[in-house]
C-alpha cells in the first residue's frame, strides 16, 4: 500500500490538503474535481488542480503531514508548492510572532466588591 499528502489549488484561489491511500492518487484528484460528493469543501471550487504531492511510507506520516500543512499559512504553503524549502522555517516564525487578533493578550479585570 501506498501512501499520499496531495496539495489542490482551487477554482476560488484556495488550498486544499487531503491524503489518500492507494496506487493512483490522481484518481482521488479526479473524485474532487468531479465533484462527486456535495458535501465536500472542494465542491463548491472546482475546477481543482494538483499542485503538490508526496508519498509517505506509513499512513501514520501521511496523516501527520496532512495535519500540519492544514495548519500552515498561505504563504508558507504557496512556498512548498514552489519548492522554496529554504523559507519555510522564516515563514513559521513570522506567523508565530504575528500580532493579529490571536496574538493580542486578553486583560481581565477584578470585579468590584459588593458593599453587603
Amino acid at each position: 500500500m501506498r501512501y499520499w499528502v496531495y496539495m489542490l489549488e482551487c477554482a476560488d484561489g484556495g488550498f486544499y490538503v487531503g491524503s489518500h491511500r492507494g496506487e493512483r492518487p490522481e484518481e482521488r484528484v479526479a473524485q474532487h474535481d468531479y465533484g462527486i460528493d456535495p458535501s465536500a469543501w472542494t465542491y463548491s471550487r472546482r475546477p481543482v488542480t494538483l499542485v503538490w504531492l508526496c508519498e509517505y511510507p506509513t499512513p501514520q506520516d501521511a496523516i501527520s503531514v496532512e495535519r500540519k500543512l492544514k495548519g500552515w499559512s498561505r504563504a508558507k504553503k504557496q512556498a512548498l508548492i514552489a519548492g522554496k524549502y529554504t523559507v519555510l522555517p522564516d515563514l513559521a516564525r513570522r506567523r508565530t510572532h504575528s500580532q493579529g487578533p490571536r496574538a493580542a493578550k486578553q486583560v481581565v479585570r477584578p470585579r468590584p466588591r459588593s458593599s453587603s
